[in-house]
């Protein structure tokens, strides 16, 4: 079945919408995750709502979103920039981890396009639920299941998008890319970068 069918009739809150995930066999990734891992914050019209890919390992031990290093990073930019992460709501494209192991170690591998789209019709639930004033993609990912296969973050990043129902939307790139680059000195250019769109993702916000 696809997601559509384990979505709940009546109340499509960020509670009811987090127990019928628990039970979705939409895609076939679910059969080696622990858990579904759902968006977690302040649910009620949060000035940013952060978008990211999908768990990572840590995640899909403890169920919970962005508690990883990506998630470490994440919250300093947000410390930078003066946002406390209980205001605002985090969630992922996907909510269950996709990997293979090497040795006693489960690496990240990149959901499909066809597992992105069987897991979006969970993010627009989401989305219509918690009503952000505005959503931060944090990687491809996140932008193209939102913004389609066309949208590049590395040629469109930090410009204020539409979504499907008129959302604000802003793409930058995933905190796991930063920690990935070795040199010191452009690992600090790439985090404050990421700090800027942060702070200009905010900005944007129409008062």
């Amino acid at each position: 079945m696809s997601a559509e069918a384990y979505l709940p009739d009546g109340s499509r809150s960020v509670g009811a919408l987090r127990a019928a995930a628990e039970r979705c066999e939409g895609c076939d990734l679910h059969q080696r995750a622990t858990q579904t891992v759902f968006g977690e914050g302040r649910v009620r019209s949060p000035l940013l709502m952060l978008v990211g890919e999908q768990p990572g390992d840590i995640e899909d031990r403890t169920g919970r979103p962005f508690v990883g290093p990506a998630g470490k990073l994440l919250n300093e930019a947000l410390d930078a920039v003066a946002i406390d992460r209980r205001s605002i709501y985090v969630t992922n494209a996907v909510k269950h981890f996709k990997w293979e192991g090497r040795g006693k170690l489960r690496l990240h591998k990149s959901p499909s396009a066809r597992e992105v789209a069987a897991c979006r019709p969970w993010l627009l639930a989401e989305i219509a639920a918690v009503r952000a004033k505005i959503l931060l993609c944090l990687g491809a990912t996140a932008a193209q299941s939102l913004l389609g296969p066309s949208f590049r973050v590395t040629k469109q990043r930090g410009e204020v998008q539409r979504g499907p129902d008129g959302q604000l939307i802003v793409a930058t790139v995933h905190p796991a890319s930063i920690i990935r680059i070795g040199d010191e000195e452009e690992r600090r250019e790439a985090f404050d970068h990421f700090v800027d769109d942060l702070r200009s993702a905010v900005a944007s916000v129409p008062h």
